[in-house]
């Protein structure tokens, strides 16, 4: 569930950081674009001022007097004349190009900031100056190389005694523009904290809207047991997923409980009408068995129908167990109790199937008594399941130890084999019913079973409020591991009697 809603989470930043992204990209490119046309029309207006402000100024020195005086020789930027010492003082302060041109394309004034020009450059303002006739221009050329192109103007002066004709203003765009840059700066520093903001906001959003999943999940691991088949989820209101989700889940449930419930009790009916004609068929062969009219050629094959029906009837006994216990009928009556004295039984048991295939049994056992709140029959079968195990699966000079210990308020019991182990793909099946590591092992083999034992040493443990785990290594052994507790639960651990 939180893997989802970390994920719902990084997809939902991902998805707002490129909206940002491009919502950014493209407002900083519009802006960009509208500053710079702003500033084109700024400086469009400043040079229309500015060429108007020259007109009329040279129109008024021409009313005062001579606008233009000539020189003796060839004169500078190109012209035999050159405007008179008021208007260049006036002219000198301004901050773009101005050039002034007389009736025939040659330059008269240059104002301070052109007068480093290059000739090239001089060159492309009278081409522009000698068009004819001289009308309102405006356009673009390139007077400094590399640089941006100048914005320019030009304007006929008029009848100014007939001695200039026109006047040529230009002047380069600002690269700087402040709206675009500080749109960039704000967007710089605004846009980390609306996605942290956001990214908060969506994991509290994704959380919120699983949290139905959550139950839901919830109450499906509740349902995992046998006896909780008959619980369904809640289904949320409204016709969502989630709602469809539950609605097919809870039919899903009552399907599997239909299920369930009819393999359960044609188990426990199979088991308990199997019982009688098993016992009838085992006190047939004994009878057999004990006379002294038997035929000896028959007594071999009695021998083994006897082995085989005992091996039945163990069978059905841990069936009809397992199948009481799925309906919460197989209940337990606790009373207190020394595990070692069941310790000692599950030992003695042990040391005979030991000698019979040359096993070593070893024990562990506290001088102090362990009390605990147990069934003793059921940890009795447990405790004879496993040693019956560990025996089996051993071969000739291996050992066998069983140990008990109390610490914590636990008690912890521990069946360990140096036989052949187990597989680590097989450890999570040993407690299924009527699994065997090796299919070899039928319960005609050499070890036989019924591969219920473990089954029930699960449930028996679960029963007590204690968990079973195991540990082995192919060829090294396995050790089994049941810890109980030491104090009667709060909640009673018995549901029913038998």
């Amino acid at each position: 569930m939180q893997s989802i809603r970390r994920r719902l989470t990084i997809s939902y930043t991902i998805a707002l950081t490129a909206t940002i992204v491009v919502f950014g990209v493209a407002l900083y490119w519009e802006r960009r674009q509208s500053s710079e046309r702003e500033a084109e029309q700024q400086l469009e207006v400043r040079l229309a001022e500015e060429s108007h402000f020259a007109i009329r100024w040279l129109q008024a020195q021409a009313r005062r007097g001579p606008v233009v005086v000539g020189l003796p020789n060839l004169g500078q930027r190109d012209s035999t004349y050159e405007l008179v010492s008021d208007a260049r003082g006036l002219f000198e302060g301004m901050r773009d190009y101005l050039f002034v041109a007389d009736d025939f394309g040659r330059l008269v004034y240059v104002s301070p900031p052109a007068r480093d020009l290059t000739p090239q450059a001089l060159v492309e303002v009278r081409r522009i100056i000698l068009r004819q006739p001289v009308v309102d221009q405006r356009g673009q050329l390139e007077l400094l190389p590399g640089e941006a192109r100048f914005r320019f103007l030009l304007q006929p002066v008029g009848s100014v005694s007939g001695e200039l004709g026109s006047i040529l203003v230009a002047a380069q765009p600002s690269t700087e523009l402040n709206g675009p840059a500080q749109l960039l700066v704000s967007m710089i520093l605004v846009a980390p904290l609306i996605l942290l903001a956001s990214t908060l906001l969506g994991y509290w959003l994704a959380g919120r809207s699983l949290r139905p999943v959550d139950t839901m999940v919830e109450e499906l691991e509740a349902i995992q047991d046998g006896r909780s088949l008959h619980r369904r989820l809640a289904v949320p209101t409204g016709e969502d997923e989630l709602s469809r989700l539950a609605q097919k889940l809870n039919a899903m449930l009552s399907r599997v409980e239909q299920s369930f419930n009819a393999l359960r009790r044609f188990t426990a009916d199979a088991s308990h009408e199997l019982k009688t004609p098993l016992m009838v068929l085992r006190a047939g062969v004994e009878r057999s068995l004990t006379d002294p009219q038997t035929p000896n050629d028959l007594v071999g094959s009695l021998d083994e129908t006897l082995r085989q029906i005992n091996q039945m009837s163990e069978l059905v006994t841990n069936l009809l167990t397992l199948a009481r216990a799925d309906e919460g009928r197989a209940g337990l009556v606790l009373a207190e109790a020394d595990l070692r004295n069941l310790v000692h039984e599950a030992l003695e048991t042990a040391e005979l199937l030991g000698t019979e295939q040359g096993v070593d049994i070893l024990s562990d056992l506290p001088t102090e008594p362990v009390v605990v709140p147990i069934d003793a029959p059921r940890i009795r079968q447990l405790l004879l399941n496993l040693v019956t195990n560990a025996v089996k699966y051993t071969g000739s000079g291996g050992q066998v130890s069983i140990g008990l210990r109390s610490e914590a308020a636990l008690a912890t019991l521990t069946v360990a084999d140096t036989g052949i182990g187990i597989a680590p793909g097989d450890l999570e099946h040993v407690f299924e019913r009527f699994w065997r590591a090796d299919p070899a092992r039928s319960r005609t083999g050499d070890r036989p079973g019924t591969g219920l034992g473990l089954a029930i040493c699960k449930w028996v443990a679960e029963a007590h409020g204690g968990t079973i785990e195991v540990q082995s290594r192919p060829g090294r052994g396995t050790i089994f591991t049941v810890t109980l507790p030491q104090v009667v639960p709060e909640t009673p651990l018995v549901t029913s009697t038998e």
